[in-house]
């Protein structure tokens, strides 16, 4: 072998039940290869025999299950010279494996013979490396542009700027942890305006599937708010009861809005249920509808971490869950609860990437820490969220963000512009 040979100066192993032939270690060591010897069970004993070779042959009369599968354990320990396959005094079984795909020497084992065969085998095996390298970086720059692609869908889907009523103060904080999230907000107007429906939702998923299934829960939840009557939910609707607990309430008033909030959350139910519950798939929500002149709020709490109200007085208040999260129980019951908004008091919905941020240590932002924050008196909606986002930001200290977070603040200034 030449100095510029690639297999040069470096060993051989060969892999046989028996001492390889003496033809054939000649050969190799020809070729300035030294020669190493390994039955399998010496193999599966001490791994680490697989490493540092230039070349690895292996005895067709294993059988070609028992190459393939030595092949594989070199694969799959990062270990890749190039193998080829002797007869070892089977020829029967050394053409079976290349039948197989496999590299092969035969005698004669001259060194010249070996030299090129073996070139051959590295040629071949670089170029299946570089395949295999230019594979993966496709995949790879597929998946990127899956994910900028679906980064654009979401992005598309927030209400920017959001609607807000005269009147009332609103600001919102969306932080995807990658490329795209699970969290999402909307705000939209009802009933030609005379209601604003607003959501904070996260999806149990990450990644592409949880952005997909996002925009799915999304749509679904606004097409159906949208497109719902004012008071009255659906004909055979189970498991929704009304804000006064009454059959049913006038089409006018504080219960204007029910319909519409309702019905798209039990409709939403029923469709993730019955379409997507084997994935496992379902998403925590906080869905209210606002009367911004009277400042009456219809809300449904499903599986949400409850979002804080403050009072003018300085009160907190928590708004647990009213339902199950959607998409985990078909025909759940789903209960509308109603409070009035008041001069001076602030609403502030969040998920729950805000509370489990982590500080380098690993110890939790926490709720009570956050209801501490929204306890102390704010000048505005943004003055909020920037405290919050301050406070998270101090903790994580510079820790990466694991979860998305996003935070909404609706408030009532004390005396309307």
């Amino acid at each position: 072998m030449t100095p510029e040979s690639p297999v040069s100066g470096r060993s051989a192993l060969v892999v046989a039940e028996s001492v390889p032939p003496a033809e054939l270690r000649a050969g190799l060591a020809g070729l300035g290869l030294q020669v190493r010897h390994a039955a399998p069970a010496e193999l599966s004993a001490r791994p680490a025999l697989l490493h540092g070779h230039a070349v690895v042959l292996i005895s067709a009369a294993l059988g070609l299950q028992r190459v393939a599968t030595l092949s594989r354990r070199l694969t799959a320990r990062g270990v890749r010279p190039p193998v080829l396959v002797f007869a070892d005094g089977d020829p029967a079984a050394l053409e079976a494996c290349a039948r197989g795909g496999f590299d092969y020497v035969a005698p004669p084992y001259l060194p010249g013979l070996l030299r090129s065969r073996v070139s051959s085998a590295k040629e071949r095996h670089d170029l299946a490396r570089v395949v295999e390298a230019m594979a993966t970086e496709a995949t790879l720059l597929a998946y990127e542009r899956d994910l900028v692609s679906a980064r654009q869908l979401q992005t598309s889907l927030l209400p920017v700027p959001m609607p807000v009523p005269d009147g009332w103060d609103a600001a919102v904080r969306y932080r995807p942890a990658g490329e795209v999230a699970g969290d999402f907000y909307d705000c939209f107007d009802l009933l030609h305006g005379l209601r604003l429906g607003f959501v904070v939702a996260d999806v149990c998923d990450k990644g592409l599937s949880a952005a997909l299934f996002m925009a799915l829960i999304r749509t679904l939840l606004r097409h159906t708010a949208e497109h719902a009557g004012a008071w009255e939910p659906a004909g055979g609707l189970t498991g929704g009861r009304w804000p006064d607990r009454t059959a049913r309430p006038p089409a006018t008033g504080v219960s204007l809005g029910a319909g519409p909030l309702l019905q798209a959350v039990t409709a939403t139910n029923r469709y993730l249920t019955r379409n997507h519950l084997r994935e496992g798939y379902f998403v925590t929500l906080f869905f209210g509808v606002l009367d911004p002149v009277t400042g009456a709020l219809l809300y449904v709490n499903g599986g949400h971490n409850p979002p804080l109200l403050r009072r003018a007085s300085g009160r907190l208040e928590s708004l647990p869950a009213s339902g199950p999260a959607l998409g985990m129980v078909t025909d759940a019951a789903y209960s509308v609860r109603m409070l009035r908004l008041d001069p001076g008091d602030t609403l502030f919905a969040y998920t729950d990437g805000v509370v489990e941020a982590r500080s380098p240590g690993g110890r939790l932002f926490g709720t009570d820490r956050l209801r501490r924050i929204v306890e102390a008196p704010v000048a505005s909606a943004d003055a909020l969220l920037s405290t919050v986002d301050h406070e998270v930001a101090a903790h994580a200290d510079g820790a990466a963000q694991a979860d998305d977070i996003t935070m909404l603040a609706l408030r009532l200034p004390e005396s309307r512009p």
